[in-house]
């Protein structure tokens, strides 16, 4: 691997779940092969011409099985130089949020070139240690890696503009999402009421731009920490159903097979 503080280059998507990778956001780009994984409670299967982001949480990708001929870029970039090198669009927000459902974008041949491109330029520039401007020149090159990635992204996905309200106002729910509200709040008019819109206000604007309710988000986030969460064994069930407020263990078990289709034991067999 190839390094700095804030980028990482890998030839394998087989580390990506790493601690060391916690605050990363993880872009390949596949050129033969492909692999296999889960994520989200989905099979996903990444090959020759495709894009594959995903955002942080990499612990979440499950069962990974790359092919023999399997061959692949990938950069990982903390959230910070992301942040810094992201251009002045709302867009990134529907970006992410669809990526959450589906973190694969198939390419055309003129995208798999320009994608191509972009993975050669940050690498070359990450080699460049020589250069008295390396910084500026690794934020500009990510940042046309990323202002490509909307573009496709956006062919694949085309929505209507989405204001600069909204999208304030979406990014204010996932951040309380992000810092585990819902543990402890999973009905939207908790949401509603701390942004200042009614529930059903929220709800459109949640649709809008992820093309999702705000009731799904709120789920799947509690949802996920619950998954993840019932794989430590050093919590008991009755530890867990207290950090989410449930009523009862039993009210906690239903919860959990309506949403994970499982039960807490069946998670720890």
């Amino acid at each position: 691997m190839d390094s700095i503080q804030h980028i990482i280059i890998d030839h394998t998507l087989a580390r990506i779940g790493d601690a060391q990778f916690a605050d990363y956001l993880c872009h390949a780009y596949c050129y033969e092969g492909f692999c296999t994984f889960e994520r989200n409670g989905r099979q996903f299967r990444f090959e020759a011409g495709d894009c594959l982001i995903i955002a942080r949480r990499g612990d979440l990708v499950k069962n990974l099985q790359e092919s023999v001929d399997f061959r692949v870029d990938v950069i990982y970039v903390t959230q910070k130089f992301i942040e810094m090198s992201t251009p002045q669009s709302n867009y990134g927000m529907r970006g992410q949020l669809s990526l959450f459902q589906n973190p694969i974008m198939r390419l055309d041949a003129e995208q798999q070139e320009r994608c191509q491109l972009n993975f050669e330029a940050v690498k070359r520039r990450l080699k460049q240690t020589g250069h008295l401007f390396r910084h500026d020149a690794l934020m500009n090159a990510v940042e046309c890696m990323i202002i490509d990635f909307f573009d496709f992204h956006a062919h694949l996905y085309p929505a209507d503009k989405i204001s600069s309200q909204q999208h304030q106002l979406m990014e204010e729910f996932m951040a309380m999402l992000e810092r585990g509200d819902f543990r402890q709040n999973r009905d939207i008019s908790y949401y509603a009421d701390k942004l200042c819109v009614t529930p059903k206000y929220l709800s459109e604007v949640c649709k809008k731009v992820s093309g999702l309710p705000a009731a799904f988000w709120i789920t799947r986030y509690t949802a996920l920490d619950i998954s993840r969460l019932l794989r430590d064994r050093s919590l008991s069930f009755t530890d867990i159903c207290d950090m989410f407020n449930f009523s009862s263990p039993a009210h906690f078990s239903r919860y959990v097979q309506t949403n994970l289709g499982a039960k807490p034991s069946d998670f720890r067999e």
